[in-house]
């Protein structure tokens, strides 16, 4: 089975890179559900679509949720008015974590 894919911009990258960040939410449908994101499934996080910079990581929780779309980090990508949302937890691979260069 292959990994669940996920493409993310620079600063959500960086979060699950230094540990900062361990859950993405998205639009919970087709895409995003607790078939396609169950507990222990293998997950690749990409800056972006390119293959340059990836994380390797496997989910360790899921809920949907109505309040997460009042998140202002989901409004700021997907707006308002998306229903529930896919709470995704993702642990990366011991191997993938970095320490914050920033901390």
């Amino acid at each position: 089975e292959k990994p669940v894919f996920v493409p993310l911009k620079r600063e959500h990258f960086e979060a699950f890179s230094s540990g900062e960040k361990c859950f993405e939410y998205r639009p919970e449908g087709p895409r995003w559900n607790r078939d396609v994101c169950r507990v222990g499934r293998a997950v690749v996080l990409s800056l972006g679509y390119g293959k340059a910079r990836r994380l390797r990581g496997r989910v360790i929780a899921y809920h949907a949720s109505e309040a997460a779309a009042e998140r202002a980090d989901y409004l700021k990508i997907y707006g308002p008015g998306r229903g529930p949302v896919a709470c995704i937890g993702i642990a990366l691979d011991p191997d993938q974590a970095t320490t914050n260069p920033n901390p």
